[in-house]
């Protein structure tokens, strides 16, 4: 089995284009509300679902804008029935449809799992590739108004318990030289030589007394190394110009592989008088000779690797195309899980509402009467200040017109997090344009406790779902060098100030303390530097109403001047400026 073929608007060079693909939805803020995940894992149940419901009828979470109960992985059979899914009996007796019932009764609506591999992460052979089809028909039978899809098992990357081997779609080989040759003209071209190396990521790496190009391809972005900022991939280009216009051949001198860097698959295009073309999209064999077509004068020639980026697009387009098939109206709300492995910061918007940006933010979930834990920090994904330091640079990828950065789902109420933290974490997620989604046993809140004091603060919830839908900008922070919101800073030893512009003239600054340790010192900013940063987006005037999200307190501001005296360790001070006219 081998990827489709793309259709233009698929290809690497279209990423930019602004288009989506297949009806996809625009202009929706981001989703709000329950994912089993990560109180349950795969231990969620009818019961256990339907009395998430209930709390949110009975908190009125429904009233603040949550609306969403998802299932996630664990809720369906192993295997599938006549080609279909079909409910775990033991976990989920009555079935998809009346459980889709009881949440809508409530006012609710219904979320459910699946992934774009072969099977879903916890192991059920039940995934949608190659089932797009009857998946769709049986998410629209059974009421379904979200959808998460993952990213395990997939065929054409080593994604997580992938065959490691399918690294061979996602790299291309490792590339010493070439010879291009045609209508009595030779080209050679070498490694250290005339071959150029654009985007970054290549490598030159000796093989048998031999240099070769290797990583050609897409970094995995699923752990938290590489800023999501700038091109995530590297090519080759080869530049000739062509004297008499005809049939050419290229062969290229490599070595194929299967593994991370060495790849067995190539795709090669050529630049021509402002047209690009592809001439080759495929494994390269020993020996193969591209045969195509130049025009007389300067040509461009790009060997490169971006399937990592492409395949993993059409196999969650695949599913969206079937739905808006079936029902072209259909409001699904369509979020990809892919953890960031393919960089989909680039491709996302074409097809999904919402994209992960790093892998699980806890490995350590729930069961039923078992919080979890949730950490502030940690080496890997799995805190909540790994996920915030990647996505608050992602500002320039987030829009009604595009789609929202997702950090996962939030650990408010998880065992290993204080209040402090729990507030912080949701005014970040709230600036950010993040999905709210809650991920704790919500029978552990009452109304008017301190986790339902942060999940349900009105003024903080607004920022989130203010019409305007603009992700924050970070206009300060203490460690970056030149541009603090670009600059990619895992060094949690910081302070951040966000900017977010609102509707009528407002905007919002959160001053946060990154660091596990109480700052004394005084933050500030001035006016003058947020209109630098944000343009038209801030409005001035000579008097400003400033109202503190987290105690309520109102004060006046004359001098357009932010300030904040010391703050606590992993705190915010979190303000809504409104102009005074």
């Amino acid at each position: 089995m081998t990827p489709d073929r793309l259709e233009a608007e698929g290809r690497y060079d279209s990423f930019d284009n602004g288009r989506v693909l297949f009806n996809k939805k625009k202009n929706r803020l981001p989703a709000m509300g329950w994912n089993s995940w990560n109180a349950f894992g795969s231990g969620n149940t009818e019961g256990l679902t339907k009395a998430m419901a209930d709390k949110f009828v009975e908190l009125g979470l429904d009233k603040l804008g949550y609306k969403y109960i998802i299932l996630d992985d664990g809720c369906y059979k192993d295997h599938r029935v006549d080609g279909r899914l079909s409910n775990e009996e033991v976990k989920f007796p009555s079935g998809f449809r009346a459980l889709s019932d009881y949440i809508h009764s409530k006012g609710l609506k219904f979320g459910m799992y699946n992934d774009i591999g072969t099977n879903l992460c916890a192991g059920a052979e039940v995934g949608t590739c190659g089932h797009e089809a009857e998946d769709a028909e049986n998410y629209l039978e059974w009421g379904v108004d979200f959808l998460k899809v993952d990213n395990c098992y997939y065929l054409f990357d080593n994604a997580t318990f992938s065959n490691p081997e399918n690294a061979r779609y996602t790299y291309a080989p490792a590339i010493s030289g070439a010879r291009l040759s045609g209508q009595g003209e030779t080209f050679e071209f070498a490694v250290g030589k005339n071959i150029e190396t654009t985007g970054s990521g290549i490598k030159t790496t000796e093989i048998d007394g031999k240099l070769y190009f290797t990583n050609i391809g897409t970094f995995d972005g699923t752990g938290p190394e590489n800023s999501p900022v700038g091109l995530q991939s590297g090519e080759l280009r080869i530049e000739a110009d062509i004297t008499k216009a005809g049939e050419y051949t290229l062969s290229v001198d490599h070595r194929n592989g299967k593994e991370p860097e060495i790849g067995s698959w190539l795709q090669v295009a050529v630049e021509q008088a402002g047209e690009t073309s592809y001439v080759y999209d495929d494994f390269l064999e020993e020996n193969s000779e591209i045969s195509f077509t130049l025009s007389e004068g300067k040509c461009v020639i790009r060997l490169m690797n971006h399937r990592r980026q492409e395949n993993t697009l059409n196999s969650y387009a695949r599913l969206l195309k079937e739905l808006n098939r079936i029902a072209p109206d259909n409001e699904i709300i369509y979020s990809a899980c892919e953890w960031g492995k393919t960089q989909p910061q680039n491709w996302a918007y074409k097809v999904c509402d919402s994209w992960r940006i790093l892998n699980d933010i806890t490995f350590r979930v729930g069961r039923d009467g078992d919080p979890g834990v949730g950490t502030w920090t940690g080496d890997y994904t799995t805190s909540v200040a790994t996920q915030y330091s990647k996505a608050v640079i992602m500002d320039e990828f987030a829009g009604l017109d595009k789609g929202w950065n997702d950090p996962d789902m939030m650990m408010i109420g998880m065992n290993g997090l204080n209040t402090v933290q729990n507030k912080t974490h949701m005014t970040m997620w709230s600036m950010m344009n993040s999905p709210l989604m809650l991920g704790l046993d919500l029978r552990r809140v009452e109304k008017g406790d301190e986790l339902y004091n942060i999940i349900a603060n009105k003024d903080v919830i607004a920022l989130n779902q203010d019409a305007l839908g603009l992700q924050a900008k970070r206009v300060y922070c203490s460690l970056a060098k030149e541009a603090p919101d670009k600059e990619y800073i895992r060094d949690i030893n910081r302070v951040d100030i966000l900017c977010k512009p609102l509707t009528g003239n407002r905007f919002a600054l959160s001053f946060i303390n990154v660091s596990e340790e109480d700052k004394d010192e005084t933050y500030s900013v001035k006016l003058c530097d947020l209109k630098k940063a944000l343009g038209d987006w801030i409005y001035k005037c000579d008097k400003y109403q400033v109202k503190d999200l987290w105690t309520g307190e109102i004060t006046e501001n004359t001098t357009g001047v932010f300030e904040v005296k010391g703050l606590k360790a992993c705190d915010n001070v979190t303000l809504e400026i409104s102009p005074v006219m």
